[in-house]
C-alpha cells in the first residue's frame, strides 16, 4: 500500500487557548512538503499534536495514516505505525545508550521472534553512522547526553534512518547547524527520499530547502495553512518576508500564541 497521511480540520489547544484552528494537509509517499510561518503561528504545535504530546489537547479534527485514525493510537502506537518526529530540541536520556534505544525502538515494531539480531543491528547502525560522519563511539554514549546541538540533530536523523518510518515530521532539525552539519543531515534525508516515506519539513529558512528540495510548500498563520505553492515559494518568502502573504490574504495579526 502507498503511505497516505491526511490531516483534515485539526484542532489543538494548550491550556484551553486554541493554536491550531482547522488545519488541513495531505502527503503522499514520494512527496516532501515543507510549512514555513512566523514565530507564534502553531508549527511546532503541529508536530506534537501528530506525535499525542500529552500537553496538547486535539479538540476536533482527523488525522489518518494509510487509513488508520492516528489520534486514537497512543504515543507508542504511532510510532510503530510509522510516524516519526525529529525534535527541534531532543531529549536526552541518562542511563540509555544510543545502541540500546534505537535497538528496542526497532523491536517494538518487529513481531515476537522476529527481532534483530545483534551483530545485524551493529552493521546496521554502524553503517548509518558512517553515512552521517559520526564517531562509532556515540553508539555507547547515553542518549543525547553531552552531545552539542549538531550532534543531537545528527543523531535525530540517525534514528530516522535505523527505524525507516512512513512518514517524517523534521520539527526546525536545521536549528543551530553550521553549514557543514546541515549538509550532513540533509544528505541523511535525502537518502530516505522514496515512494514509500513522506516528509513534513517545519523550517523558518530557505538554506535547509537548498539541500532538502520540496515538491510543496505551505505558509502557516494563525493556526492554518493560509497558502501553498511550489519550491519558489520559499524562495519567495526568504527574500520578502511575510508581510506581502499578510496583505494579500487580509491578514491583521498572525500569531496565535504558540510556536
Amino acid at each position: 500500500m502507498a503511505t497516505h497521511f491526511k490531516i483534515d480540520g485539526l484542532k489543538a489547544a494548550i491550556d484551553g487557548k486554541e493554536i491550531l484552528k482547522g488545519l488541513s494537509l495531505e502527503i503522499k509517499g514520494g512527496e516532501v512538503h515543507a510549512i514555513m510561518g512566523p514565530n507564534g503561528t502553531g508549527k511546532s504545535t503541529l508536530a506534537s499534536s501528530l506525535m499525542g504530546h500529552p500537553k496538547y489537547e486535539v479538540t476536533s479534527g482527523e488525522v489518518s495514516l494509510n487509513g488508520e485514525d492516528v489520534l486514537e493510537m497512543a504515543v507508542d502506537e504511532r510510532a510503530r505505525a510509522g510516524l516519526f518526529l525529529a525534535m527541534q530540541y531532543p531529549s536526552e536520556i541518562s542511563g540509555v545508550t544510543n545502541s540500546d534505544f534505537l535497538r528496542s525502538a526497532i523491536n517494538a515494531r518487529r513481531e515476537e521472534g522476529k527481532e534483530i539480531s545483534l551483530i545485524k543491528f551493529i552493521r546496521l547502525m554502524e553503517g548509518k553512522m558512517k553515512e552521517l560522519e559520526m564517531n562509532p563511539e556515540f553508539m555507547h554514549r547515553y542518549l543525547n547526553e553531552g552531545f552539542s546541538g549538531g550532534e543531537k540533530k545528527r543523531n535525530e536523523i540517525l534514528q530516522m534512518m535505523m527505524l525507516d518510518p512512513s512518514i517524517v515530521i523534521l520539527d526546525e532539525i536545521d536549528s543551530g547547524l553550521d553549514i557543514d552539519a546541515l549538509k550532513i543531515v540533509a544528505n541523511g534525508v535525502n537518502a530516505m527520499r522514496s515512494e514509500d516515506r513522506g516528509f513534513l519539513i517545519i523550517t523558518h529558512y530557505q538554506r535547509l530547502l537548498d539541500y532538502i528540495k520540496p515538491d510543496f510548500v505551505h505558509v502557516m498563520m494563525q493556526g492554518r495553512i493560509v497558502k501553498s505553492g511550489g519550491p519558489e515559494l520559499a524562495e519567495r518568502l526568504e527574500s520578502e518576508g511575510y508581510d506581502w502573504v499578510k496583505e494579500e490574504l487580509g491578514i491583521v495579526d498572525e500569531t496565535v500564541g504558540q510556536v
